[in-house]
């Protein structure tokens, strides 16, 4: 469909040779599984290759696909015309897509409430119709009230490719006194920040605008005046979107002042600090700026503070060293309060008197237990302190001196976040969810104890209908892994089950319960959603992120892989019925296991992923990944990357799963250079009638702020390609 084509293929502005020839990637014999129906043969671009070679250490390393790192040159852009002709041919072929997309979009269509926060006498929280783009900032003085819109990003672009940026979204970029807000907006889904301050109310701008900002929220001083933020360098022409993100600075921007006049706060110009993120916030007391620092996305940071009632004061550092993760949570007075892993690798909170910050004097408040701390406020003066407990929500409230209060009751096994406030606050707002649990909103009477409902969404199914568990498997070293297994109730352990494996596992982030309308679409179909809680995450504190890092990384792989085994051992599914999945470092962890196992699975889709993990630190936010990756320049680090590096390991003459792997131009955090490469060398090594393709979506970036009308195309696409791989039923069949 050509309409369709358009939307989704890079413009080029003129190609005078052609790159490629087109080579048969299949035949009209089935595939491994038997289970492709199509007589035709399935064709895809023959990519050009370079005779480029590099040496790490000794060791000769062919990179033939190098060219493709330049998204902009017109070969590039003919090949992804070409990839994606090719693609989307093929997904609209697919006889079940617009059944699956019609399903789909009627599903979607239900009201989404984000979490309520207060600031200055005000209520601010999100909220989507069902089919908008873009979620909704709304405000009001009272929850009871009709509330009024403060920004409808619906507003800002056609096609709903121009977002308000998460990072900005909370009640730090809302002045003390209500009155402006900060807000970030991100165009066609790139990590790049314009900062904007809205008059809350007027629902007008001021001229103040604050160019090339990444990674970083607004945090306002206690007179109103102005707020801190963190921006790096404008990078050279042509280079926004690639080139490394370095030396990032911290500010002081004055209300109604040109960004040219900013004061610069803290920032380090040595070569060996260069990938040090900062971060400032001030306390509620208006007193203080705390300030965190962290090399790249590692769980250690140090942290300085000054005193902003002393003109002349300097900053100070309070802890110096690169030891362990430390979360500023509030203060009273000179006392701070942190959730530290230091000695704690679950986590724990403990109180630092600045005016003896020494570790020895350090007291213990709430002591670390065998859960995992994952976040703490304060709020009606007591600790409200989240914790994972196999991956599954628990909270608890202690009193400053570390006294139990109360557990919070929760609706079930899921996922509660939010809990936001202030010391003075008596009440608070969280949401909770599951995998058969859409999110519902919840206040929560500190004082009481009692919870109540605040928003209810109204979904189109039944969750009577559906169940979800947790099992526990063995790795291949013999540790112990949890999995969540969610599907349809009355399923027969036939072996005859398709079933979708998501994974993540790095970068301290855990797999908790979620709520996805795309996953009851899947289940709808007959299919099983499988998430295993694997090394590399936080579900189990900072050791079993470690576990996962660096020359530990093959134990993500080993753990997903022994999570696909444990469910075709268990009958559950069979290798021709399984499909794995997973985004970013997710997309590591699926296209590494299709490789290292090509005939476990039945299908394949590796999103936005890392894919090149000898050239990944050389672009744009690559060098901070870094701490869970490791790096080519050290001989070990290689020595490990080489070993399972997608682009690196296709092996030639071997017939992989069925895979479509996505991608998108304006991916300046995971740069499409990783999806181009790894796709040309699994076309040029796959064998067999699997069909190997890449979507390539324009205007859109790594995930956040993409359009609900992305989404849906996305999940639609995903979908089709499983039912048509897999022999999936689809909706209504």
């Amino acid at each position: 469909m050509i309409s369709r084509l358009s939307r989704v293929s890079f413009v080029c502005a003129a190609v005078l040779m052609t790159v490629f020839v087109f080579a048969s990637c299949s035949t009209t014999k089935p595939t491994r599984s038997g289970l492709c129906q199509s007589s035709e043969p399935f064709v895809c671009p023959e990519t050009r290759k370079d005779d480029i070679v590099d040496v790490y250490h000794g060791v000769k390393v062919p990179d033939p696909y190098r060219w493709l790192e330049d998204p902009d040159s017109p070969e590039t852009c003919a090949w992804v015309k070409a990839q994606n002709k090719v693609s989307f041919g093929y997904l609209e072929s697919i006889p079940e897509r617009e059944a699956i997309e019609k399903r789909l979009t009627k599903l979607w269509n239900y009201e989404r409430y984000g979490v309520p926060f207060r600031k200055g006498g005000r209520f601010f929280y999100r909220k989507n119709d069902g089919l908008q783009d873009q979620s909704v900032l709304y405000t009001t003085k009272s929850l009871d009230d009709e509330p009024e819109v403060l920004l409808d990003p619906n507003t800002f672009s056609r096609d709903g490719t121009v977002a308000i940026n998460p990072y900005t979204l909370n009640s730090d970029g809302v002045s003390h006194d209500g009155r402006l807000l900060v807000y970030g907006v991100s165009r066609s889904g790139s990590d790049w920040v314009d900062l904007m301050i809205r008059d809350c109310q007027t629902g007008r701008d001021l001229p103040d605008k604050i160019e090339w900002v990444k990674f970083s929220g607004a945090s306002w001083t206690k007179d109103n005046k102005g707020f801190f933020y963190a921006r790096f360098d404008e990078p050279k022409e042509g280079e926004e979107f690639t080139a490394g993100n370095f030396f990032q600075k911290l500010y002081y921007h004055r209300v109604g002042t040109p960004q040219s006049q900013d004061e610069l706060i803290f920032a380090r110009t040595a070569e060996e600090e260069k990938d040090w993120s900062i971060g400032g916030s001030v306390t509620d007391d208006g007193r203080y700026l705390i300030i965190s620092v962290r090399r790249g996305t590692e769980r250690k940071n140090r942290v300085f503070f000054k005193d902003l009632q002393d003109p002349n004061g300097k900053m100070v550092g309070l802890i110096n060293k690169f030891e362990a993760l430390q979360v500023f949570v509030d203060n009273n007075g000179p006392i701070f309060w942190f959730r530290s892993f230091q000695d704690a690798p679950h986590g724990r909170i403990v109180a630092i008197d600045i005016r003896n910050p020494e570790h020895e004097n350090w007291k213990e408040i709430v002591p670390e237990s065998n859960d995992t701390l994952d976040g703490v406020n304060l709020i009606n003066d007591m600790f409200v302190c989240e914790y994972l407990a196999d991956a599954q929500s628990r909270v608890k409230v202690f009193d400053l001196n570390g006294g139990l209060v109360r557990e919070v009751k929760l609706p079930g096994i899921g996922t509660a976040l939010g809990f936001g406030g202030r010391r003075t606050d008596k009440d608070t707002y969280y949401a909770f969810e599951s995998f058969t649990r859409p999110r519902t909103i919840y206040r929560y009477d500190l004082v009481t104890g009692k919870s109540t409902v605040f928003r209810k969404p109204a979904v189109d199914f039944n969750p009577d209908e559906y169940e979800s568990k947790q099992v526990f498997y063995r790795s291949k070293d013999g540790t112990r892994v949890p999995m969540f297994i969610t599907h349809k109730k009355g399923l027969k352990l036939n072996g005859n089950n398709p079933t979708y494996l998501y994974g993540y596992g790095g970068f301290n982030i855990s797999m908790n319960p979620w709520f996805r309308v795309s996953n009851l679409v899947w289940m709808e179909m007959g299919g099983i959603f499988a998430v295993p809680n694997i090394r590399g995450g936080g579900e189990y504190g900072r050791e079993w992120h470690e576990a996962g890092c660096k020359l530990n990384r093959q134990n993500v792989f080993d753990d997903f892989i022994a999570a696909a085994d444990w469910l075709v051992s268990n009958k559950y599914t069979r290798p021709e019925k399984l499909a794995i999945g997973g985004g970013s470092n997710g997309g590591l962890l699926v296209a590494a296991c299709m490789l290292q196992r090509p005939g476990l699975f039945g299908a394949a889709v590796p999103e936005v992923g890392v894919l090149d993990m000898l050239r990944f630190h050389t672009w744009t936010i690559g060098h901070a990944w870094v701490s869970d990756y490791g790096c080519s320049d050290n001989p070990e680090e290689f020595k490990a990357q080489i070993a399972y590096s997608p682009v690196h390991n296709c092996v030639p003459g071997t017939a992989y799963p069925a895979t479509m792997i996505t991608t998108a131009d304006h991916d300046d955090r995971v740069v499409p250079a990783h999806s181009f490469k790894f796709t040309a060398a699994l076309q040029a090594a796959h064998v067999g009638a699997a069909p190997v393709i890449i979507r390539i979506e324009t205007k859109a970036g790594h995930a956040a702020g993409k359009p609900t009308s992305k989404r849906i195309e996305e999940a639609t696409d995903k979908w089709a390609f499983l039912v048509r791989t897999l022999n999936v039923s689809a909706p209504g069949n």
